[in-house]
């Protein structure tokens, strides 16, 4: 590893890595030399169990809530990559009062304890759903958050909170699209995946209204944003927001991709009233970090029907471990 390039990240915290983004963020960070610290409740099960032979990588079983805890784990972290929220709007909705403790309540203490232990960089997942409803053709990092949801409201507090608190300590915002594509812990809750799932299992790619505009990044480029956040100078990523997306497409136009991968199924539209939509324009961490994307979401399309045909997907429609609300629904979380 070039100690000169990413000595100041040689240890990491990634609260919540044992979820659908971390799943496949951890492997990459313990390939590239990191000491990596996941801090997960487990919820979605032992999502790394073919890593447990790394001695970089320690697994704590806990809630970002417990505040002794938090001071614990972060001693001695160069940096914090904070992905561990409720993550979606169906499923904040089904216990708002735990959605708010977890998304907001416990995050000034997680701020707080990074400073007081000298965290380097401090990387917060936001979310692109802090924009709302917007008619403007392309959404960059100056304008004006209308979230519509507690989810995206607490997203955008929280950005608020390192704004106003991180003081001397370096800290990033990535507004991320919609991930999709295949990952060690599944998320088949997300329209992508949603509808590939569909398409393999029903033979019926469902299209809700199908006209609203949803960016989607695919999960191996969302990795690579969190390399090229750890690895960027600490000038050209403090107290900064970017964006994360790569394809704005419509709903009607994701279930055509799907389609052109899943052959054998349907597409039905059918009326809803979810009508967000919002088309992101992630040029700045391209201009000012480098970053490029490097894939689809045709081939993250390929990646899930691949898995489903070697057998790695079981009862995708049904199967409460890659649904959170499902999932939070049977463990009863409080």
């Amino acid at each position: 590893m070039n100690k000169d390039k990413r000595e100041p990240c040689e240890r990491i915290l990634v609260t919540g890595g044992a979820g659908y983004v971390g799943s496949a963020l951890i492997p990459r960070l313990l390939e590239r030399g990191h000491d990596v610290a996941v801090l997960d409740t487990y919820w979605y099960g032992d999502v790394f169990s073919d890593l447990k032979s790394n001695p970089n990588l320690h697994q704590i079983k806990g809630d970002i809530r417990d505040k002794s805890l938090i001071s614990e784990v972060m001693d001695d972290q160069d940096a914090v990559i904070h992905l561990a929220c409720i993550s979606n709007d169906p499923s904040f909705d089904l216990n708002p009062s735990l959605g708010f403790s977890i998304n907001l309540l416990a995050f000034p203490h997680l701020v707080s304890s990074a400073k007081e232990s000298g965290v380097k960089r401090f990387i917060y997942a936001s979310s692109s759903s802090v924009y709302g409803v917007k008619d403007i053709p392309n959404v960059k990092e100056d304008a004006t958050p209308q979230p519509l949801t507690d989810y995206s409201r607490f997203k955008l507090a929280c950005e608020e909170i390192l704004h106003n608190s991180a003081d001397d300590m370096p800290f990033t915002i990535i507004r991320p699209a919609t991930v999709c594509g295949y990952a060690p812990r599944l998320r088949l809750d997300l329209v992508v995946n949603i509808l590939t799932i569909n398409g393999l299992e029903a033979k019926v790619i469902k299209v809700d209204g199908g006209s609203q505009l949803r960016p989607n990044i695919n999960i191996k480029d969302m990795v690579s944003v969190y390399e090229t956040v750890l690895d960027a100078p600490i000038k050209n990523i403090n107290g900064k927001t970017f964006n994360a997306g790569y394809e704005n497409h419509s709903v009607g136009e994701i279930a055509n991709i799907v389609k052109s991968v899943v052959t054998d199924a349907e597409i039905i539209i059918v009326p809803t009233n979810d009508n967000r939509s919002y088309h992101i324009n992630s040029d700045k961490i391209r201009q000012e970090l480098g970053f490029k994307p490097r894939y689809t979401i045709r081939e993250a399309v390929e990646t899930l029907v691949a898995a489903y045909r070697e057998g790695k997907i079981s009862d995708g429609l049904n199967n409460s471990l890659y649904h959170n609300k499902r999932r939070m629904k049977e463990l009863n979380v409080q």
